[in-house]
């Protein structure tokens, strides 16, 4: 009887040490050109649009008096401060009302139109030159609220804050986009014309030029889709798109991060936010106390103030260091949302206390808005009256079959 000799396994070859940093690179390089926060960006499209649109609607009844033909910063008074802090704006080109009137509209209707994701990478655009043409007609007239507003309305343009939540997304799910079939570009590109041809004569030359940058990038984008949709140049488009916006929501964190740390350390150098009375002599300001009787009421509790105004510091200094570490950034997150939430009641500052929830939203966990998601799904559903509903289901049933 013969014995069956064993037969010796064979180890796997052992990967070569010069293939793990080419695998390393090409993860790297797949992380940075795809799409990072997709939820994040379009919460921030939302928040912010939603805040321009709520104070260009606040303001309608007002608008001439404050960025108008009847403001009392003249035209002429508009044009030297324009020259000499080199803002931008549309309005300085002319005095009608007419003109002012069709900016203004604009802007609300570009507003409403990246609220909902309406071809956003056009309406963003839009909505920035309105937005800046507005408040930089006037700055005397604004707060912090406003400032917040200028800077991140201009990160908005860089980020691909359509790609959930957004009628350009739900549009791509349903059928393919055709290649140079957007109603809207022709549209788009006449009304960048038209605003870019007056601005080459501005003195702001870098606005000038960053405005024919961002034309021009349109319609190297409207080529690639229109005749070379298969091609690896629209791919490398695509991540250079990507990678463009992973930095702007890079620099959005950042900026938040700025202005927290700047508020809370010029605080600490303030004697009354260093002995916690701070708090107090704001809430007995009639310009800041739009409920007098909610006012007195916490101005009435010496621990009440005294703890509000060492939280609020030790908030802002603490929280660009807490990103590090999730559950302490999220604790402390939920605890400024509902800090800048009571400023807009209390002290009767909405719109800077909405910008800056909109840029707290940017640092939400992603889970959590999905979730919230979701859940706004189900309820907009159940709202839906029953004979849409009923038309939606056999199409839903297509679709899954």
């Amino acid at each position: 009887m013969t014995t069956p000799t064993a037969t010796a396994t064979a180890a796997p070859p052992a990967t070569p040490t010069a293939t793990r940093p080419a695998e390393r690179l090409a993860r790297l390089l797949a992380a940075i050109t795809s799409v990072r926060a997709p939820y994040q960006a379009a919460v921030f499209r939302i928040g912010l649009s939603g805040v321009a649109l709520a104070f260009l609607l606040r303001e309608w009844p007002n608008r001439h008096v404050l960025y108008g033909v009847r403001s009392p910063l003249s035209f002429d008074l508009a044009q030297v401060l324009i020259r000499e802090e080199r803002t931008f704006t549309v309005l300085a080109w002319g005095n009608g009302g007419l003109w002012f009137e069709t900016v203004y509209a604009a802007t609300i209707a570009a507003a409403l139109a990246v609220l909902l994701g309406w071809r956003t990478r056009g309406t963003s655009v839009l909505l920035m030159a309105g937005v800046l043409s507005v408040i930089n007609r006037n700055t005397l007239v604004g707060d912090g609220g406003d400032n917040v507003v200028r800077i991140m309305v201009i990160y908005l343009v860089f980020t691909r804050c359509a790609q959930v939540w957004s009628l350009d997304a739900r549009r791509a799910r349903r059928r393919p986009k055709l290649p140079g079939l957007d109603p809207v570009g022709p549209f788009l590109w006449v009304a960048a014309l038209a605003v870019l041809v007056p601005l080459s004569a501005h003195p702001t030359r870098g606005w000038a030029l960053a405005f024919w940058t961002l034309w021009a990038v349109q319609g190297l984008w409207y080529a690639a889709n229109r005749w070379f949709p298969r091609h690896e140049a629209r791919a490398v488009l695509d991540a250079a798109a990507s990678m463009l916006h992973n930095c702007a929501m890079l620099v959005i964190a950042a900026q938040v991060c700025l202005i927290y740390a700047t508020a809370g350390w010029y605080k600490i150098q303030g004697s009354r936010w260093q002995e916690g009375s701070a708090l107090y002599y704001a809430l007995h300001l009639d310009y800041f106390a739009p409920w007098p009787a909610l006012s007195g009421f916490l101005a009435g509790s010496t621990l009440t103030v005294l703890a509000l105004s060492y939280l609020t510091v030790m908030v802002q200094v603490a929280f660009p260091f807490t990103l590090a570490n999730r559950k302490v950034k999220n604790v402390l997150l939920f605890a400024m949302i509902a800090e800048h939430l009571g400023i807009a009641v209390v002290l009767g500052i909405p719109f800077l206390s909405l910008a800056m929830v909109v840029c707290d939203a940017v640092f939400l966990p992603t889970a959590f808005l999905i979730a919230l998601g979701a859940r706004c799904g189900r309820l907009t559903a159940r709202l839906r009256p029953p004979a849409l509903a009923g038309r939606a289901a056999p199409r839903a049933d297509r679709v899954s079959s």
